[in-house]
Parts: C-alpha cells; sequence; structure tokens
C-alpha cells in the first residue's frame, strides 16, 4: 500500500496548482475584493486592472488580436453555452461529431426542440472523423460547426485548421471546445481559424475553479446568455453593445481570474511546446505500460501518434467504478471512471456498456506516478 497520493486525473482539474496561483488568489481576496467596474475609489479600479490583465494575458497566448474578445466564464460549459445560445437561431443547421461532451450535445438537444437541425459526424474508435464527411454534411443553411480540440475521453488531437477551411468555405463558422487543449497544446485562433473557443481555467491553465473563458471572433454578435449589471451604461434598459460588458453581466470572481492570470503567466514561462512534450512523454510511458499488462484494453490513438495526456483503458472482467474504486482505496492513485460525460464517444470506443478508466497526467506528473498505476493494474488484474 503507497504511503503517498498520485494524482492522475488532470483531464478533470489540474491539481497541485502552482504557489504563484495559491498566492495571486490570496493577495487579490486580502487587498482587491472590491467589485470590479463598480466603483472608481481605489481599490474598485485595482479590481479592474485584475481582469484587464487576465484578458491581456490570455489574449497573448491564443493570438487574439483585440483582448476585449474574451469573455470570462465560470467555466467552459458556460463558455459553449453562450456560443451555442447566443449564435444558433431556428431554422438553422448545426454539425458537431459523435465523440462531443454533453457541454455541446446537451445545448444543441435543447435546441433541436426548437426548430434547429443538427447532424453529428461519426468517428472512429481512436476518435478520428472523415473530413469528406463534414463536407458532405454543410448545407446552404449550416451556420456552425462545433468540434472538441481533443477528445476528454480518447485524448485525440483534431485537425483543427483542415477543419475551419471547410466551415469557412461554406459559409458557417467554427466553436472549438478547448476544455483539453488551451494550456496543453499550442492554440492560435488565427493560425487554426477558431471563430469562437470555449476554455477552462481550471485545466491546462491551472487555475482556480470556477474560471474559464469564451472567445468570439469580432465579426459574431452572439446573443447575451444573461442581461443584468456591467457597471457601465446603466442608464440604459438594455444591455451595452461593447465587449467584454456585453457578455459580462454581475460580478466577476475576481479572486479566482488573478489566480487564473498566474496559471496563465506560469505555463507561458515554462512554454506550451514543453508542456506537450512533458505529457506526450508521459503518456506514452503509460499506454506502453498499460499495454504489457495482460487482459488491459487501451483507447485512443496509436502508441507514437499524438495526443493529449489522457489514456483511457479497461479490463473485460473488471467494473471500471471497482477498478477505479480500489485504485483510489488501495493505492491511493485519484483516476475518474464512467462515461465522462461523453457516452457518444464511448459508443465510437466501443465502451459504451460499462465505461472506462481515464488517466490523465499533467506538467507535474512524474514517471514515478504513472508506474504506480502500471503496477497497481497489474496487481489487481492477478488477484481477479
Amino acid at each position: 500500500m503507497s504511503e503517498r497520493f498520485y494524482y492522475l486525473d488532470h483531464a478533470a482539474t489540474s491539481w497541485p496548482k502552482p504557489d504563484e496561483v495559491i498566492e495571486a488568489v490570496t493577495a487579490a481576496m486580502k487587498n482587491d475584493s472590491a467589485n470590479p467596474g463598480r466603483g472608481s475609489h481605489a481599490m474598485a479600479v485595482r479590481a479592474s486592472r485584475i481582469l484587464f490583465k487576465g484578458r491581456m494575458q490570455l489574449a497573448k497566448l491564443l493570438n487574439v488580436n483585440n483582448p476585449n474578445d474574451i469573455v470570462f466564464t465560470h467555466n467552459t460549459t458556460m463558455g459553449l453555452n453562450m456560443a451555442i445560445k447566443g449564435f444558433v437561431k431556428a431554422g438553422d443547421h448545426v454539425i458537431a461529431s459523435s465523440v462531443e461532451h454533453n457541454s455541446v450535445r446537451r445545448p444543441l438537444y435543447d435546441l433541436e426542440q426548437k426548430g434547429v437541425e443538427v447532424t453529428y459526424i461519426d468517428a472512429d474508435e481512436k476518435g478520428f472523423f472523415n473530413l469528406n464527411q463534414l463536407e458532405a454534411a454543410m448545407k446552404a443553411n449550416t451556420t456552425l460547426v462545433a468540434v472538441n480540440h481533443s477528445s476528454n475521453l480518447l485524448g485525440t488531437i483534431l485537425p483543427i485548421a483542415e477543419i475551419s477551411e471547410i466551415v469557412h468555405k461554406h459559409g458557417a463558422k467554427l466553436l472549438v471546445d478547448g476544455a483539453q487543449s488551451v494550456g496543453i497544446i499550442p492554440v492560435d485562433v488565427v493560425k487554426l481559424g477558431i471563430d469562437m473557443l470555449a476554455f477552462p481555467g481550471h485545466k491546462g491553465l491551472l487555475g482556480p475553479q470556477g474560471t474559464g473563458g469564451l472567445y468570439i471572433a469580432p465579426d459574431i454578435d452572439l446573443e447575451p446568455l444573461m442581461q443584468g449589471g456591467t457597471g457601465s451604461q446603466s442608464e440604459a434598459p438594455h444591455q451595452p453593445l461593447i465587449r467584454p460588458d456585453r457578455y459580462e453581466a454581475g460580478t466577476q470572481n475576481t479572486a479566482g481570474i488573478a489566480g487564473l492570470t498566474a496559471g496563465v503567466e506560469y505555463i507561458s514561462r515554462i512554454g506550451i511546446d514543453k508542456i506537450y512534450e512533458h505529457e506526450w512523454k508521459l503518456s506514452q510511458r503509460l499506454l506502453s505500460g498499460l499495454m504489457d499488462v495482460e487482459g488491459v484494453v487501451c483507447l485512443g490513438p496509436d502508441i507514437g501518434q499524438p495526443r493529449t495526456g489522457i489514456v483511457s483503458f479497461y479490463i473485460p472482467h473488471i467494473d471500471p467504478s471497482e477498478l477505479s474504486f480500489i485504485l483510489d482505496q488501495h493505492y491511493q492513485i485519484a483516476v475518474r471512471s464512467g462515461f465522462h460525460c461523453t457516452p457518444t464517444a464511448h459508443m465510437a470506443a466501443g465502451t459504451s456498456e460499462r465505461g472506462a478508466v481515464r488517466a490523465s497526467v499533467g506538467y507535474n506528473t512524474t514517471d514515478e506516478e504513472v508506474d504506480a498505476l502500471v503496477l497497481a493494474v497489474k496487481e489487481i488484474i492477478e488477484q481477479y
């Protein structure tokens, strides 16, 4: 039984957070807890500067020209809902892949009940779909294509630039779910041709939970998901038209955004390429180790292929929930089991009956942690 705790659930939330993130949150709560944009006194001004700095750092990371095109959200789910429900109208046609997270599928299902047509492109067991199928699915009334950059089950990295070319050729817009890519692999909204990008603060960006963002291209006007106080144009009955106020009703999570900014600065100092290389090597080590254990079936791209730090697997004669429970209680190894909020991805992978176990690494994950999981899985199989 291990004496230490092995955290391999970074695809859900990164941990531990860098000291800089914790210190930034604490400092903001101690010194700058006034409402940003709601007052002219010194503390309110400092709070506003925290938000401005955060937008600037995110814009630099994502190659966004105008920081005001980045809207702060509570998480990726909120950003995706803002993009989908604010852009799509009755009579529109939307395309998504069959390996999307429920944060895309459920808003689309809701809109289907209100007159929106939705087409899902079938992905293979590795998480890829044929771009010719996407081309064939485009219609005259197709307004939006929504895809994840990387599957939260399979670790597959989709060719966003090629997808964008097809989407724009047909006059539609591209929404990218960056939950498993931002802060982990390079994301340049210009080079990739991304019109809207939803991303979390608490995963690859190493920030606190309850933070995230949505990039909205300057030529897109979304209907706001919420209306309310913004601190600007208070005399008007309608939501302001200016960004980011149009999409940020209510008081922002100033301390959280301070922590998010510190996380962005931390990974920027390291370099995204270095982060990806580290996580890829660990994923390959884990994949190789698990494949050498008789009875383990691994999901996602083959060894040696590009992928994020996600390695999902199952053992046919052991329930994934039971396996993850044993790993937690007897080996102090944290992984996630079940359907990972993406049931159709499990259908594509052939694991829709019971789900799978997902291990995911981060920049601070070590070889020791990866090897501990492989050894634990081997021991558990031998005992069954």
